[in-house]
């Protein structure tokens, strides 16, 4: 189906211009959020003289998502979450849960501005890269850790993926002395 797009779309094309999609990508996403039109000689007349408002209208948009894109870029979150010790998860994190910490912190974004193609299943400090406009792109740093802590200590850059990080117990410093008495009685008789 040929659709007139009403603003920019990533990996689509810009405004104005007329592109060929897929009939269920028009039907289902592209019309009913007012993306595009339907590439006819009377949308195009229609286009046409609304092309001064719509272009407006992008640009009020653009200014705002560049305002909040200004205060995120750049800035940590953390996420708290249970994990085993060798630092995998025992759930995940999703685009939905990056939301509500955002929201947690007076940010309101909608889901499909994060660019998450796969869950979080591990802690550790992780980019995750936000698309609050069509042309504002920001990336912002999502700190999973077991506690506030551990946060703390991984925005320092320690791992924490080790028993060493985790106990403060060093495992290469063990000898087998520190878990037996190398002097004990070795016949098992008490005398």
């Amino acid at each position: 189906m040929q659709v007139i797009l009403l603003e920019r779309i990533a990996k689509l094309g810009q405004m104005g211009e007329v592109v060929k999609v897929r009939d269920g990508f028009a039907r289902n996403y592209l019309l009913p959020t007012g993306k595009a039109l339907r590439a006819n000689a009377a949308n195009k007349t229609r286009f046409d003289a609304e092309r001064a408002t719509l272009e407006a209208r992008n640009l009020e948009r653009k200014a705002e998502a560049q305002t909040v894109a200004d205060v995120l870029d750049g800035k940590s979150f953390i996420v708290v979450r249970s994990a085993g010790e060798t630092g995998q998860l025992y759930g995940s994190v999703a685009a939905r849960d990056i939301v509500d910490t955002l929201a947690a912190e007076g940010f309101t974004v909608s889901r499909n501005q994060i660019e998450l193609n796969n869950p979080i299943k591990t802690i550790g400090l992780h980019k995750v890269t936000m698309h609050l406009h069509a042309e504002v792109e920001i990336a912002i740093d999502i700190n999973v850790a077991r506690s506030a802590e551990e946060a703390e200590r991984q925005a320092k850059g320690e791992s924490l993926t080790s028993a060493d990080a985790i106990y403060g117990v060093d495992e290469d410093a063990l000898r087998p002395e520190d878990f037996f008495d190398p002097e004990a009685d070795r016949d098992g008789d008490d005398e």
